[in-house]
């Protein structure tokens, strides 16, 4: 038995070896760009960042800039660059300037004080304006790392995730030819589609995952609690968590390139999936659940792809290999026998 096994293993074995030693290639190409990838792995979170202060502060700076009232209903004015104070003291700095290009020498002295004390005035009206408003201001979320080397583990990290990404159309190359010996000589035929129609679609829900969910995902996992605690992002926890979204939504779009084989195989039929549709909702937000944060939009928003994606599947089955009844199927065999006595007749 084992001898009958043994010529698979070793082409598993091949398999698994040239795959490992494409993805060690493409690591070290990535890891001479690996500034590049952090920069873009990074650029939602920052986005996020930016976009989270910016609602903060607007917020904040909009209740500072409100007058409140004393008990004995005297407005209190609030300090800024255009309120009446700066812009008197403006004034009056101004004035005294005129004022001594044209007074005589006795009182240039005098004049020239005066000038010097309102230009003070003026530039500590202006700090305590700043001053406030940087006080008021109480989101300063940073992305920072905890380990004494985490910015190699992170290089090293998302090198990794790119050479996997860039190996990615080798190793499913090397899949079809592990798979290949066991198909007939049509099927054989259908690698390129496989190749390059799995590795289109992986990065279809890589750009998918980067540029619809991870914006949403992040700001709305930023904002939540941010007016009460500054975030401090850890840079080796985010890389983990970014590449697992990625990895995710790319695995979950190559379901039509799955069902589009196991129909060309024959092994499923529209039926098939139809029949399972109301088990594969389950499943599909299982799935959400388990490869995404634990918050109802980052879910939703992988999950309602998944179910369109399930019903395109559906139709590139039904057009591949769509479910034929038993009537039918009697018919066409009833056919094939006439058509096989008429063959033999003429002869």
């Amino acid at each position: 038995m084992f001898e009958s096994i043994k010529p698979h293993l070793a082409a598993l074995q091949k398999t698994i070896g040239y795959s490992f030693l494409s993805v060690i290639v493409a690591f070290i190409v990535a890891f001479s760009f690996h500034n590049h990838i952090l920069t873009w792995i990074t650029q939602p979170l920052n986005d996020a960042l930016s976009e989270v202060g910016r609602i903060i502060d607007s917020q904040e700076k909009a209740t500072w800039h409100m007058k409140s009232t004393n008990e004995k209903n005297q407005t209190i004015e609030v300090i800024t660059a255009d309120s009446p104070s700066v812009l008197s003291a403006k004034k009056l700095q101004d004035s005294l300037e005129k004022a001594v290009s044209v007074a005589n020498k006795e009182l240039v002295g005098f004049l020239q004080d005066a000038v010097n004390a309102t230009k003070e005035l003026t530039s500590t009206l202006k700090n305590i304006e700043q001053n406030s408003t940087h006080k008021k201001s109480s989101f300063d979320g940073q992305i920072t790392t905890h380990q004494v080397g985490g910015a190699f583990f992170v290089a090293l990290k998302v090198s990794f995730f790119a050479g996997l990404l860039g190996a990615l159309p080798f190793i499913l190359y090397q899949i079809w030819l592990f798979v290949a010996p066991g198909l007939y000589d049509n099927e054989k035929k259908m690698v390129l589609p496989f190749v390059f129609g799995g590795s289109f679609m992986f990065l279809v829900g890589v750009l998918f995952a980067y540029y619809v969910v991870t914006p949403f995902g992040f700001q709305f996992l930023i904002t939540f609690g941010s007016f009460l605690y500054t975030p401090l992002i850890n840079i080796e926890d985010y890389v983990g968590f970014f590449s697992k979204i990625m990895m995710g939504f790319g695995l979950a779009f190559e379901l039509p390139v799955f069902a589009y084989f196991l129909a060309v195989l024959g092994m499923i039929t529209d039926k098939t999936l139809k029949d399972f549709f109301k088990y594969a909702i389950i499943i599909i937000f299982i799935i959400a659940a388990l490869l995404t944060p634990p918050d109802v939009l980052t879910q939703l928003l992988m999950a309602g792809p998944l179910i369109i994606l399930y019903g395109v599947s559906i139709l590139i089955v039904r057009m591949v290999n769509p479910h034929i009844e038993e009537d039918d199927e009697d018919e066409k065999d009833e056919e094939y026998i006439k058509q096989d006595k008429q063959i033999e007749n003429k002869k």
